[in-house]
């Protein structure tokens, strides 16, 4: 059983790219996190999630609650691929924001290049 959800303050008040991540952390605009992270486009968030964790709605509603500035979610899974619930997806669509799982790398990878590009993304990032 997983523990309750901790709601955490913005570890950086802002959009960065990711510096590195692997070794269960990141690296981000001079500091480093330790533990899955959101990437959204009020800031950089601490996200309790592990490898291996089911993923459920309430695990994603600070991103619904950014959903007006979000167009993309890149969803890192961790090492491998794991398709998202369908009642998630099924929540993203109803927010206009269209999801993309993929391993945690290949989403550090596209989120840095879409937030270069200006565009409206957001990252759900499990650490690897």
């Amino acid at each position: 059983m997983r523990k309750p959800r901790e709601r955490l303050s913005a570890h950086f008040p802002g959009r960065a790219p990711i510096d590195s991540y692997g070794n269960g952390g990141f690296r981000f605009a001079d500091m480093s996190h330790r533990g899955s992270l959101l990437m959204l486009p009020s800031g950089i968030y601490g996200w309790d999630m592990a490898e291996g964790d089911p993923l459920t709605p309430d695990d994603f509603h600070r991103v619904i609650e950014e959903a007006a500035d979000i167009e993309v979610l890149l969803v890192g899974t961790g090492k491998d691929i794991r398709p998202l619930p369908k009642d998630i997806k099924a929540m993203f669509r109803n927010g206009s924001i269209s999801s993309d799982p993929m391993s945690t790398g290949a989403a550090v990878r596209t989120y840095n290049i879409m937030l270069a590009e200006s565009r409206a993304v957001a990252a759900a990032l499990i650490a690897v």
